[in-house]
């Protein structure tokens, strides 16, 4: 079927269209990774997106069924230049195209995405409707902000995985989770509890746990505001890692800013360097929004990794309390495992700040 890409800064794309039949509309981004599709089109952090991805060849080793990072892909879109329809890998269950249509999103193929990225790059903030009908595509497009994601993705009631005893009991809370995030955690033998965006230092202390885990999650952080006092309560008493909007959230925490990068990082080859050591790593990326360095000065924030390419904040440590943060993705999925350290770093912490020892 023939579809459409109409974008708020006045273009329309023609293409093949795949996936859900319905039309929607959605903030549009870009994402460079030359592998990872399915993770990208089941990471939380990307609701509300139309993902475009600048590699031409998507869809090749079709869909398995270890890679998703979430139960139900949230994205609006997917925009490529070629859709594999029929993928060959030994893993493979079925085609990103019909998973799309289980799944309710969309997918336009035939489409020039050196085109949209560069429109992306100069307009910085871009919007776009996925129609069939003909005559929406000529309709114009008023921009609209997206906000309040978070409630959406986050689980409902707290889940627990793990042996309990074996390692330190962590409390990850979900603003829009990656699961290979609490693989990395069950990996080092912790007991991960998942809680919900909104919980309270009173649903936390109920739990006993070791340590608190902020997660990754779509949209701009200033919009959990009003957690934040419940948040300030949390990290401050117990020992604390975040990653992503997690990272964010811990800076607003601390009396910094956050604003809106111009087209954001999304890709699986950002290189990041480490302040302390001065050695540079090859990070999984996928956010909008960034922590202000000018806004660390003053702070009991130090900046603790750095953007080789545009020097933005990539991480901060507190100056004494045992809290870290990374805006990058030391999960790597997909992506590389140059960083994964990190979650090691974590755990010790929880361990000594628990003064247990596991068998």
């Amino acid at each position: 079927m023939k579809g459409y890409l109409v974008l708020s800064t006045g273009e329309v794309f023609e293409g093949q269209w795949f996936g859900d039949e319905n039309a929607r509309t959605g903030e549009v981004v870009f994402n460079t990774g030359m592998t990872g599709y399915q993770e990208v089109f089941s990471d939380p952090s990307y609701a509300g997106q139309i993902v475009t991805f600048t590699y031409p060849l998507i869809g090749n080793y079709g869909i398995n069924k270890f890679d998703y990072e979430s139960i139900q892909p949230v994205c609006r879109g997917l925009i490529v230049g070629d859709l594999c329809e029929e993928p060959s890998h030994y893993q493979a269950k079925d085609s990103l195209g019909n998973i799309a249509k289980k799944y309710g999103v969309a997918i336009l193929s035939g489409i020039d995405t050196r085109a949209i990225t560069h429109i992306v790059r100069t307009h910085g903030e871009v919007y776009g409707r996925l129609t069939l009908d003909p005559e929406e595509a000529k309709q114009a497009l008023t921009p609209q902000p997206l906000h309040g994601l978070v409630p959406s993705v986050s689980l409902k009631e707290a889940q627990t995985f793990g042996v309990e005893n074996k390692g330190p009991k962590v409390a990850m809370i979900d603003f829009g989770y990656k699961r290979n995030i609490l693989e990395s955690l069950l990996k080092l033998d912790c007991q991960v509890t998942i809680v919900p965006y909104n919980v309270t230092l009173e649903d936390i202390d109920a739990l006993g746990v070791d340590g608190i885990f902020l997660s990754n999650g779509p949209g701009d952080p200033k919009d959990l505001a009003p957690q934040l006092p419940a948040l300030t309560s949390i990290v401050e008493k117990y020992p604390t890692m975040g990653i992503c909007m997690g990272h964010q959230l811990i800076s607003l925490i601390f009396g910094c800013d956050t604003t809106r990068l111009p087209y954001g990082h999304r890709g699986a080859n950002h290189p990041v360097k480490d302040l302390q050591t001065g050695k540079v790593f090859i990070t999984s990326q996928n956010h909008g929004y960034v922590v202000k360095e000018e806004s660390l000065e003053g702070s009991p924030l130090r900046m603790s990794f750095i953007n080789v390419n545009d020097k933005s904040t990539e991480g901060v440590e507190h100056e004494s309390l045992p809290i870290f943060s990374v805006q990058f993705h030391p999960e790597a999925h997909a992506g590389p495992t140059d960083t994964t350290y990190l979650f090691d770093k974590f755990v010790q912490q929880c361990q000594a700040t628990g003064e247990k020892s596991y068998a």
